[in-house]
């Protein structure tokens, strides 16, 4: 009775894990990036629908730098935002670059960028 074996051999095997390993660590690299930048996004709009955000750029940026430091996002900074007065109200853009040492010599680069209108006087509603 020969029965032939079937399955991966260990060569196969050190490879794959290898390869699997290497895009787990790109995505740990790379997650953090996309966090930061929803959580941009989400303070964003947050701030389009809040009543007192239309009274002056001050106060946006300040309500910005609060959620900034409720997500524990260090690396964006209020300073960063930049605003636009428009005949209804402002809009708020935030374009940024991040860079992130992946090894050696090799980063990875995004380029990110969020708009959001805020109403003035009314918060957007």
């Amino acid at each position: 009775m020969n029965r032939k074996q079937s399955g991966m051999t260990m060569l196969g095997f050190l490879i794959t894990l290898t390869v699997v390993m290497f895009f787990l660590y790109c995505g740990m690299k790379v997650v953090p990036m996309y966090t930061e930048y929803y959580s941009v996004k989400k303070a964003l709009a947050s701030i389009a629908s809040d009543p007192e955000a239309g009274v002056s750029k001050d106060k946006i940026r300040a309500l910005f730098s609060r959620h900034m430091e409720i997500d524990y996002v260090s690396v964006i900074k209020p300073e960063m935002l930049q605003i636009e007065s428009t005949d209804t109200g402002y809009n708020m853009i935030m374009d940024y670059e991040r860079r992130t040492p992946l090894f050696a010599n090799l980063d990875v680069v995004a380029k990110f960028h969020a708009e959001q209108a805020v109403a003035r006087g009314t918060g957007g509603q």
